[in-house]
């Protein structure tokens, strides 16, 4: 297993999620791909912990999530994650097929990093999905994750 974040991938369509892999996979990355298949299971994911540590056992360098999803869709996971202060920092790119304004209003207004349509046709698919995964997982710096203890003040001083 590798040291870099795995990509979650939360994905309900099989044609979807077969390309996807496929797209990823022809980019080589590194990353392990873990797959999520609604929103349920992501949030599960997510927010699982380890019982000796307590730190989540998934911290994913990105989360490509499909916008229309069983169970929970992919705003209120977009909505969770964001409003979680654990979990605010992964970035979240909406997957999704949908071109509806309104949905790409509100994934902004509840914090995504970036909204892709899915192209219909094959080979634009795949390159949007390999840039996707070259840029998230390669080139993007992620923040450095800050502990809840940094933000304690030093003993014998006021916060």
């Amino acid at each position: 297993m590798s040291n870099l974040k795995p990509i979650l991938l939360v994905e309900d369509n099989a044609r979807d999620l077969e390309l996807t892999l496929a797209a990823l996979g022809k980019c080589q990355l590194a990353n392990d791909v873990i797959v999520a298949r609604d929103g349920e299971e992501a949030l599960a994911l997510l927010t699982r912990r380890d019982p000796q540590t307590g730190e989540f056992t998934l911290t994913p360098a990105v989360v490509l999530l499909d916008l229309k999803l069983p169970k929970v869709d992919g705003l209120e996971v977009l909505e969770r994650m964001k409003g979680n202060p654990e979990t605010r920092h992964v970035p979240i790119v909406m997957l999704t097929a949908s071109r509806e304004e309104s949905d790409l209003v509100r994934s902004y207004q509840h914090g995504v990093n970036a909204f892709v349509v899915k192209p219909v046709n094959f080979k634009d698919f795949f390159q949007a999905i390999r840039d996707l995964g070259v840029f998230w997982a390669i080139l993007n710096e992620p923040p450095v994750t800050i502990r809840r203890s940094s933000f304690a003040s030093p003993a014998g001083q006021g916060g």
